[in-house]
């Protein structure tokens, strides 16, 4: 399921990363990778907030949307 459906607070491990080869790079080099932990920090009409790697990251809905959970 998309990591837009992920129930905030709650982690959740990265099966996989859809879309172009540009787009998979460019969620890769911000920590997006398969396998690893991703947990929404918060919801805001679609765009999240979300912890990686130690990290806060602000994702709009359509790149959530290519992060399977």
């Amino acid at each position: 399921m998309p990591l837009t459906f992920a129930t905030a607070g709650e982690p959740a491990t990265i099966k996989d990363i859809r879309g172009k080869d540009e787009t998979r790079r460019f969620l890769e080099n911000l920590g997006f990778v398969i396998g690893g932990s991703v947990t929404v920090v918060n919801e805001m009409g679609g765009n999240l907030i979300v912890n990686v790697k130690d990290a806060r990251v602000a994702l709009s809905k359509s790149m959530a949307n290519r992060i399977m959970i």
